[in-house]
């Protein structure tokens, strides 16, 4: 695929870019500051929540070898991070936290205590009994999703504060990855709300991103470009990081999964996001051949995207820090090569900049959140969702960009050739019109053909009236609705009288044109019904009436015998002279487990008693 070339840019996007950078630059730079060290008063949360971060007292324990006895014993230190989490970067240590609630009112206070992050591999939470033990709680992201108290993408606690007291909750933490520890304690009716909202969030994201990658499948399928399948592919596995990142994933693709995966997942699919969005890049805007030596960059890039996976996979803690920062490095640098590709007036670039600008913004933001550089808020913890979404969307903007403009290409195209051939497309028009004027008249006719050749199929060639083979279908409908509405169903079945003595003393002839006439004096008998009628083979024909009694029925098929003996067809070899019919009726309402066949049997049954009594006449089963 070539580079798609234009002197004019779409609309110039720095303006808004320039907005969402000092929009979540602001996020990320504020902070709310508390009383450092002071029992926190759990019985009025302002709007419901309050961070526990500048209350938090911490002790670093390096050789994990401290157990909660040895750690109560120990001085601790007040963290003095005023952000929305205490972030120790990727030390390889284990930490431990204090925090004194204090319920200074007359009732008992239940508060639910979150710490928002789900990637934290070994949590445990110690909360003060009556007797002045402790009861541990054990769970983190290395464990299976149902060791969790409460259920959330998060870790919650629930917390009981009985009237006029004060305690010390401790938690210990441990993990292979960036240990960012947002703690906030919430009334239980606030936090209810809020992980509504939370969740709803979250399914408008992963419902957009269902929506673009479904759409651009199609678009795939359609036009087989393959940048559309890439876009999936980007989508799809940037998702999925995000799902592993937040939690989600956790909680609903991989719950029984435990160990190093939950936190390896995000990392190794994010690795390979990167990738795919390198490659997307590449060919949506050509570099190959527009900057050649900056592709050679671009495939270096993607090479490294693909190992460092297996680098996680081997040495997470030794290199998860130095992955980071590299993808701090590449993410700028993608964005230079972006740049230089505006500054030679490739399109697609344009969309592409301002995509991975918002993205760049927001991965950043996390990226130094994690190497404890910035502060943790709703800026930073969640800037990774926030500009992926943003990309998602613009690079569909690109993507159908690009359609308008291979479109409007192919259009000012053909529209040189039609003025520099004017004569020669003018004949082929009309050679076109005529072909299609035929073509349409063809087709027109096979339509008919065909719904002449499925009458055809759904009807008795010699007596015109349905065959056996639209009898069944009618005959399943009505059995199907009968035994929904818990309704009757009659079966008639008929057998023309000696007909075979007819056929050898009058002739094959004289035998179609009777089948013909008493056909046609049965169906006089059912027209207001429709199609309830049929030839069943031979000389026998079939007949059912929905919603009937058996008294209906019988005074139906007795109507029958009477219109046939009415035509007074001469049949010699007969006992009465002239062609009769005998009739057998089966009536029943449609249970579960029977079959039709099984109401069609008892009318032929019945049919046989009424040719054994003599003939002309009609027997209910």
């Amino acid at each position: 695929m070539f580079p798609l070339y234009t002197r004019r840019p779409p609309p110039n996007l720095l303006l808004p870019l320039l907005a969402v950078l000092s929009l979540l630059l602001l996020l990320a730079l504020s902070a709310k500051a508390h009383a450092a060290g002071a029992p926190v008063e759990v019985r009025a949360l302002h709007q419901g929540v309050v961070s526990l971060t500048d209350a938090v007292a911490v002790l670093e324990d390096p050789g994990h070898a401290l157990d909660l006895a040895q750690a109560r014993a120990q001085s601790y230190r007040y963290s003095g991070q005023a952000d929305q989490a205490i972030s120790f970067g990727y030390s390889r240590s284990a930490y431990w936290l204090k925090v004194e609630l204090r319920n200074s009112g007359a009732a008992p206070v239940r508060r639910l205590l979150e710490i928002s992050n789900a990637r934290l591999s070994d949590i445990t939470f110690y909360e003060p009994d009556e007797d002045g033990s402790y009861r541990a709680h054990h769970t983190g992201s290395a464990m299976p999703y149902a060791s969790r108290d409460y259920p959330n993408r998060y870790y919650v606690y629930q917390i009981e504060l009985p009237a006029r007291s004060q305690h010390t909750y401790y938690l210990r933490v441990a993990s292979e990855g960036a240990k960012l520890i947002p703690l906030r304690l919430w009334e239980p009716q606030a936090f209810a709300v809020h992980a509504q909202g939370d969740y709803l969030a979250q399914g408008i994201f992963f419902g957009m991103v269902i929506a673009m990658m479904l759409f651009n499948l199609v678009l795939f399928a359609m036009l087989r470009d393959r940048l559309y399948l890439m876009y999936v592919v980007f989508v799809v596995v940037t998702a999925m990081g995000l799902a592993a990142q937040n939690g989600l994933g956790h909680e609903w693709l991989w719950p029984a999964v435990g160990g190093r995966w939950p936190n390896l997942s995000a990392a190794i699919l994010f690795s390979l996001s990167h990738a795919t969005l390198t490659m997307f890049m590449r060919r949506m805007i050509g570099t190959r051949t527009l900057v050649p030596w900056l592709d050679k960059l671009l495939l270096a890039m993607v090479a490294w995207f693909l190992v460092s996976p297996v680098l996680l996979v081997l040495f997470y803690q030794q290199v998860a820090g130095a992955i980071t920062t590299i993808w701090s490095i590449t993410s700028p640098l993608t964005l230079v090569i972006a740049l230089v590709c505006v500054w030679r007036r490739q399109r697609s670039a344009y969309y592409f900049s301002a995509a991975f600008c918002v993205l760049l913004v927001g991965n950043m933001g996390s990226a130094l959140a994690a190497l404890a550089i910035l502060p943790h808020n709703l800026g930073t913890n969640f800037g990774a969702q926030i500009g992926s979404a943003c990309e998602m969307l613009l690079l569909a903007f690109a993507l159908a960009d690009r359609m308008h403009v291979m479109r409007r290409e192919k259009e000012q195209a053909q529209a040189m050739a039609l003025a520099a051939q004017n004569d020669l497309i003018t004949g082929l028009k009309l050679s076109e019109q005529r072909l299609e004027a035929h073509v349409a008249q063809r087709t027109a006719e096979l339509q008919q053909a065909n719904n002449s050749l499925a009458l055809m199929s759904m009807t008795d060639v010699l007596t015109g009236i349905p065959n056996r083979r639209r009898f069944d279908q009618i005959l399943a409908a009505e059995w199907t609705r009968a035994a929904r509405q818990h309704s009757l169903l009659a079966i008639g079945m008929l057998d023309i009288d000696h007909f075979k003595k007819y056929n050898d003393h009058y002739g094959h002839q004289q035998g179609d044109d009777c089948l013909r006439r008493v056909a046609a004096a049965i169906d006089d008998q059912f027209r207001r019904g429709g199609d309830q009628v049929a030839r069943y083979g031979g000389e026998e024909f079939i007949f059912i009436v929905p919603d009937a009694q058996p008294d209906t029925a019988m005074a139906l098929a007795q109507a029958v015998c009477a219109a046939v003996a009415a035509l007074g067809i001469v049949h010699a070899a007969a006992p009465g002279g002239i062609v009769t019919v005998s009739v057998g009726v089966a009536c029943g309402q449609p249970v579960g487990g029977e079959e039709p066949e099984q109401l069609v049997h008892a009318a032929d049954v019945a049919l046989y008693q009424a040719k054994k009594s003599g003939r002309n006449r009609a027997m209910l089963a």
